[in-house]
């Protein structure tokens, strides 16, 4: 395994560790039970991700302590959405829902290209790494598809709702459970109907 390889598997730790902290933010600022319930779930699931990605470690025989510097770097913007939330909590508690599902897409859009990422390198290496990955990538793209494409119907229905028009609540997203790109953009399309 070459260097950038690694970094990307460090990223990819490093990523689920700090989302949990992430989701653990988001769910005090949510307000409604759908979505409080939604990011509960999400949390969970994070959780058992970074149990695949130490297991892929363990079958790649990486160290899970190792320090990069694309670690460090995944772990600072995770510190400052966290950061972003507990501001929106003391300074705006009004915004700190809508604050919170923006910031749960930015985590997402890394820890989902993380994912997209691996998928292609299971596809294009060889024997051990090949299966470690594919297995873990298995285990968690539409999770990861479910937890971007949610949110970010959510962030967009919050939104909505706070410059006083009509939101779908919970977002079609939600509704249609979408997993992919092309089924996000057909749930928005469709949030007119839903009205």
């Amino acid at each position: 395994m070459n260097d950038e390889i690694k970094g990307l598997m460090y990223q990819a730790l490093e990523t689920e560790q700090g989302g949990q902290e992430v989701y653990q933010a988001a769910i005090k600022c949510a307000k409604k039970d759908e979505l409080r319930e939604e990011w509960q779930k999400y949390l969970t699931e994070t959780q058992n991700h970074e149990q695949i990605v130490l297991t892929a470690f363990e079958k790649l025989e990486l160290d899970p302590a190792v320090e990069t510097p694309g670690r460090k770097i995944v772990r600072h913007h995770a510190t400052g959405l966290i950061e972003a939330m507990k501001m929106a909590l003391k300074e705006d508690p009004a915004a700190a829902e809508i604050v919170a599902a923006e910031c749960v897409v930015l985590a997402e859009t890394k820890d989902h290209q993380n994912w997209k990422l691996i998928g292609e390198l299971a596809e294009h290496l060889k024997g051990n790494e090949a299966k470690a990955l594919k297995e873990a990538h298995g285990e968690v793209e539409d999770q990861e598809d479910e937890h971007l494409y949610h949110t970010m119907g959510w962030a967009r229905e919050l939104w909505i709702e706070s410059l006083g028009m009509s939101a779908v609540i919970p977002p079609p997203e939600e509704e249609k459970d979408v997993k992919s790109a092309i089924g996000a953009s057909r749930a928005e399309q469709s949030r007119q109907r839903m009205l």
